[in-house]
């Protein structure tokens, strides 16, 4: 049974390298792919109302089993994939929520600036010496209140990953200087060997099912 859904946006945090950071600052990566962590299994075929194939998620009623085994609707509706067998909640959100990046930083720097980001800060940002000394902060452990960047989350779907399109491929920050350059295959080249870096237990060649989160960067609170 598909429902609107929530009425209140949440939050949620998300972790990017300093590449993709970058990517996110000029507008060239609108969307993000992360490996569902629990697989559907090879049956599993959503549909739409007509009975096409739809991996686009959507809020609906999951069904549970009572204390007696019978299928009852849960209490709560999810946002998610599922189909008759199975089913899966994004665990970014839904459409309308917000992520904010984690991303390497540091702090406490008595110079030009107190807070400085790995990804786009330069030696010339700071006094002379002083970046040389920065003990940067991994991403993982960057609090809220540091984060300079949030997104808007406009489409989620689920996908296995090498279906993705070269022009996904291209949203996923392709850059601009390959672009120029390359050939029609080499935005979904870049991808494969950007993703075989990331993710070197779960390569391409595994081909996951990913969850594919589409966004649109806001002014950061």
């Amino acid at each position: 049974m598909e429902t609107t859904g929530s009425t209140t946006s949440k939050e949620c945090p998300i972790l990017f390298n300093a590449e993709m950071v970058n990517a996110i600052l000029s507008g060239r990566k609108t969307q993000t792919r992360r490996i569902m962590k629990v697989q559907p299994s090879e049956h599993f075929h959503p549909q739409d109302i007509k009975g096409a194939m739809d991996f686009t998620a959507h809020w609906y009623t999951p069904g549970v089993i009572d204390k007696d085994g019978y299928l009852q609707p849960a209490r709560k509706d999810v946002f998610g994939v599922a189909d008759e067998d199975e089913g899966y909640t994004c665990p970014l959100g839904a459409i309308g929520d917000q992520l904010w990046v984690r991303e390497a930083f540091a702090t406490g720097l008595c110079t030009k600036s107190t807070l400085a980001y790995r990804a786009t800060h330069r030696p010339d940002d700071l006094e002379e010496g002083w970046f040389e000394k920065i003990k940067w902060t991994p991403s993982i452990h960057m609090p809220r209140w540091a984060s300079r960047i949030n997104l808007l989350i406009t489409g989620v779907r689920v996908e296995r990953l090498k279906t993705i399109s070269t022009g996904d491929a291209m949203a996923e920050g392709y850059p601009a200087e390959r672009e120029a350059t390359g050939g029609p295959l080499d935005a979904w080249l870049w991808f494969r060997d950007l993703w075989d870096g990331i993710y070197p237990d779960n390569t391409f060649e595994v081909n996951p099912w990913c969850w594919v989160i589409e966004f649109e960067r806001m002014e950061a609170k």
